[in-house]
């Protein structure tokens, strides 16, 4: 286990796979099939490294040579629901896991319940993966559920929505309580974006939403005029999000 440690804590570190070999004293294939499952699991270094012995085992080990027992079986049977539930926007890993570990005393703990989650998801609903180019494309849209604030003259409480901006490359995010999703709205806060990251990206990639775009399409969406003029003004593309990201106009 403490070589699994080593191995993981070096590729952590974003150390060549033939360097991590030669200094663990491991093969190569050794150390690509170690990395591919913690790759797997989308847990940290420091996740997996807080797990004991026996939990390192449960997921590098011996463990992986045998057939799923009752406790497994009975993990994996929850794991649609599991799916479902996460939809949800109130609802997260961490309360699901408690809920199934009330029916389960004996079951798996978290980091573990999340390692095999996130097997399972990758087998029925595989995803690609996308690289971003720093400074590429700006993600905008608006959180699902509104938050409020209390005016505190008149102790009115006023819904606000949450306006949402990420770059894909850096993950660096904006956001913004703002009164509506109406075009004035938006467009102020894609200008705040600007300013918050200190620069225009080559593309803005809206949802298709109605302050954004006025007719969706999967060839020609129409661009509203306003945010057209926008993008116009800092020389920006703007992308209808999508499949594969489609240019809307291009300057």
């Amino acid at each position: 286990m403490s070589k699994i440690r080593k191995i993981l804590k070096m590729y952590s570190q974003q150390r060549p796979l033939m360097t991590i070999a030669a200094q663990a004293d491991a093969s190569r294939n050794m150390v690509k099939k170690y990395v591919a499952t913690f790759k797997a699991s989308g847990l940290t270094f420091d996740e997996v490294n807080a797990l004991n012995d026996k939990e390192l085992e449960d997921l590098f080990g011996k463990s992986k040579e045998h057939p799923p027992n009752a406790r497994m079986q009975s993990m994996l049977r929850c794991f649609p629901h599991v799916d479902k539930e996460l939809k949800k926007t109130v609802m997260n890993r961490q309360i699901l896991w408690e809920a199934y570990y009330k029916e389960f005393p004996g079951g798996y703990q978290y980091s573990q319940f999340c390692f095999y989650y996130n097997q399972w998801k990758a087998r029925v609903n595989p995803t690609m993966h996308m690289d971003h180019k720093a400074g590429d494309k700006l993600y905008v849209d608006f959180a699902g559920e509104k938050l409020s604030y209390t005016d505190k003259d008149t102790g009115e409480v006023i819904a606000v929505e949450v306006f949402v901006a990420i770059l894909g490359a850096s993950q660096l995010t904006f956001v913004e309580a703002v009164m509506s999703q109406q075009k004035e709205d938006f467009i102020a806060a894609c200008e705040n974006t600007l300013h918050f990251i200190g620069g225009v990206p080559a593309a803005i990639v809206p949802d298709n939403l109605k302050a954004a775009v006025t007719k969706s399409s999967r060839y020609e969406p129409t661009l509203n005029e306003t945010f057209e003029d926008f993008a116009d003004h800092y020389g920006t593309t703007i992308l209808q999000r999508g499949r594969t990201a489609r240019v809307i106009k291009h300057w």
